[in-house]
């Protein structure tokens, strides 16, 4: 490979192959399986309603322009992702007949509409009648009426009708499929022994002689097929438009996007594919994809607990730090020492007890905390109200610019004001993606202050699937920074640049982050060229960013060792001239691993930070990130071990090489799974404090 680079798209689906090779893999438990299958199917989707819109947005850029944005042509590698998208789809329809085999040896199975027994027959009818009907509204087509809106997460069916004795052309409709009030899985009547599911839309299929019989149709023809639409949206410059109506703006365009994906399956009645592809305006250009029968795959990430218990390679609960195993106080302990949390191996209940704690102590004078996405229900957002109920300041940084999480944040806009917490709603043009939490208190006529910062989202859900870390601390130097950052959030007119200048723990994006990490790259590569020895370890979930790439070519030039953990996007290359090939592997296990951390050798003072933002240009330059470095030794030297049992995984890490092929890695030592592993290592610590 010649390429100075890999095209982040490209790139990014190859990750998404790492996730296919899990659902592939017969040691991975069936329910695990179809779950990552799921995740696969969401994936693809969410690729197509942001990158592959993109790219199609930007081949009207200058070309200049355009290479320096995506690394080649756009056209060039929309044409290279439709190979590769198609390829991959037949990959996931033969990973998908493999799992049915599996459920059919576990006497679990799927059925259609036309496979069902009588005693079956009778329940679907009776379910479509008393809880699906209500939410079922069938569209007719013709050339004469304008296409009916079509929802971009939506599964619809297309329906070809006719009666035996008619001499006109067949008719055709679509309904669309009432997951959000339904959901997508029935449990049959099944025989003793087995379990029978039927999907929505069979249960429809089945009803439809039912559903059109005022029509007299007696032919019927229905397949799935769903539309990918144009997730992005520009926020307009209107000066007298506030953000939260421009974004509320965006979310209503957003629905009208361009399709930039039509799959369907691939028995549809051909006729009515031509219909529909007319009707959305789609061309050849466009993704035209026929499949197989099931569409809308990311809802089998909540398939039934149908299977047998299926063995894990051991039990791996979340269990309590053990510096909060006994009944202290939060913030007790966090006066006195600083603690990480490794989630999901650690619980995520000290997060939550902190803000419950300050909700109600008479001492606690305000909170001060950023949150970028939450959980539906979330009881750190319920913390907060609390606290503002109780009188204290609470301050919320809530980022409404979330993608795909417009919505929601809007609606605890509302209810964080109707409870009287401050909501701040960012900076122009700049996302605030840090994870930063700062509490204060009087004690004794002083004010205290203690808090956290993250890796990932203060989200008790995703906490318990999310690979992250999360210092939490009362260092003057951190407290003092997350001070400075909240001021300027509140004050969103002034220089950002000269506002977090002076930061002395903190990194901050898009101050001096960038400039920091290049420092130490350079530090460690006059080390190289000294003969001395220089390491850098990066983990990160994306690395897209030029400037930072060439800089570690520059480090794998002077002969610095570089190892990196990247979960996803990858765009660097291995060149002949590298003294030391820079070695990157990617984790694709059952935890998504989500957390960054940077390790720099330092002439041996060995400096590691945690930090919320990845090596990406939209990172570094156009958001609010923060990187805390890690000054406790115990929490170092755990941080540094971390890195090392994940940098030893050879069954669960990929080589992330030029030829993207994703080979798993194979040094012939004895079978090491980092995920696991450090289960192992975090519990050992509990048993020895």
């Amino acid at each position: 490979m010649n390429k100075k680079f890999i095209p982040r798209d490209i790139s990014w689906l190859s990750f998404n192959g790492r996730v296919l090779q899990e659902a592939a893999d017969e040691s991975v438990p069936l329910s695990e399986r179809i779950k990552f299958l799921g995740i696969f199917s969401n994936n693809m989707d969410e690729f197509f309603r942001v990158r592959v819109a993109g790219l199609k947005r930007a081949l009207a850029f200058n070309e200049k322009e355009a290479r320096e944005i995506f690394f080649e042509k756009p056209q060039s590698i929309l044409d290279e992702l439709n190979e590769l998208v198609i390829k991959q789809q037949k990959q996931f329809d033969n990973t998908w007949l493999k799992v049915q085999e599996e459920m059919a040896r576990q006497k679990v199975y799927i059925k259609t509409d036309a496979e069902l027994n009588k005693e079956q027959q009778a329940f679907v009818k009776q379910y479509y009648e008393e809880e699906v009907e209500s939410n079922v509204i069938p569209l007719m087509l013709d050339d004469a009426r304008p296409m009916p809106y079509l929802r971009d997460k939506s599964l619809y069916l297309g329906i070809a009708m006719r009666k035996t004795d008619w001499e006109y052309e067949t008719r055709f409709a679509i309904i669309e499929n009432p997951t959000r009030r339904n959901g997508r899985f029935l449990l049959l009547p099944s025989p003793k022994g087995e379990k029978h599911v039927i999907l929505l839309e069979d249960v429809i299929k089945f009803n439809l002689p039912y559903i059109f019989s005022y029509f007299g149709f007696d032919t019927f023809k229905a397949h799935a097929f769903k539309i990918t639409k144009d997730a992005e949206f520009d926020l307009d410059n209107d000066i007298n438009t506030s953000l939260v109506e421009k974004i509320e703006k965006g979310i209503k365009n957003r629905r009208k996007g361009k399709p930039t994906r039509f799959v369907f399956d691939k028995d549809m009645d051909s006729s009515l594919v031509e219909f529909l592809i007319k009707k959305l305006n789609l061309t050849k250009k466009d993704s035209i994809i026929p499949g197989q029968k099931i569409h809308n795959f990311k809802h089998f990430m909540d398939f039934p607990k149908v299977f047998r218990s299926e063995s894990r390679p051991q039990e791996r609960s979340s269990f309590d730090h053990p510096e909060f195993a006994g009944r202290q106080r939060i913030s007790d302990v966090l006066l006195k020492k600083d603690i990480l949390l490794s989630f999901p191996y650690h619980n995520f209940h000290p997060m939550i007890d902190l803000l419950r704690e300050s909700a109600m102590d008479p001492d606690v004078r305000s909170i001060h905390i950023t949150i970028y996405r939450m959980a539906v229900n979330s009881k750190i957002a319920n913390a907060l109200v609390n606290a503002a109920r109780n009188g204290k300041e609470v301050v919320v940084m809530l980022e409404l610019r979330a993608r795909f999480d417009e919505e929601h944040n809007l609606e605890w806009k509302e209810r964080f004001e109707m409870e009287g917490v401050k909501v701040l709603i960012g900076l122009p043009n700049k996302k605030v993606h840090a994870k930063l939490c700062i509490i204060k208190k009087r004690v004794n006529n002083r004010t205290v202050q203690y808090g956290f910062v993250s890796t990932g989202n203060i989200n008790e859900k995703t906490a318990k699937i999310y690979g992250d870390y999360c210092l939490m601390t009362s260092n003057r130097t951190v407290m003092a920074d997350i001070n400075k950052i909240f001021a300027a959030l509140k004050k969103p007119k002034l220089d950002l640049f000269e506002s977090l200048k002076p930061c002395k723990s903190l990194l901050v994006c898009p101050t001096n982050m960038r400039l920091a990490l290049l420092e130490h790259l350079d530090k460690e590569i006059v080390e190289a060229r000294s003969g001395r020895k220089a390491h850098v370890i990066i983990k990160v979930n994306s690395l897209s960013d030029k400037i930072l790439i060439r800089k570690l070519y520059d480090a794998a030039e002077a002969g610095v060792k570089i190892e990196m953990i990247v979960r996803g996007i990858y765009c660097a290359v291995n060149h002949k001239k590298f003294k030391v090939p820079i070695r990157a592997i990617s984790i694709v296990d059952e935890y998504l691993e989500h957390a960054r951390v940077m390790y720099f050798y330092a002439a041996g003072k060995e400096t590691v930070y945690i930090s919320s933002a990845d090596w990406m240009t939209r990172n570094l330059d156009h958001r609010v990130e923060a990187a805390v470095r890690i000054i406790n030794k115990k929490i170092k030297t755990e941080l540094i071990d971390m890195l090392n049992i994940q940098l030893r995984d050879n069954v669960k890490a990929r080589v992330l090489n030029n030829e993207l092929d994703n080979t798993y890695v194979n040094n012939n030592k004895s079978p090491h799974r980092s995920q696991v592993e450090l289960y192992k290592y975090l519990q050992k610590k509990v048993k020895q404090e």
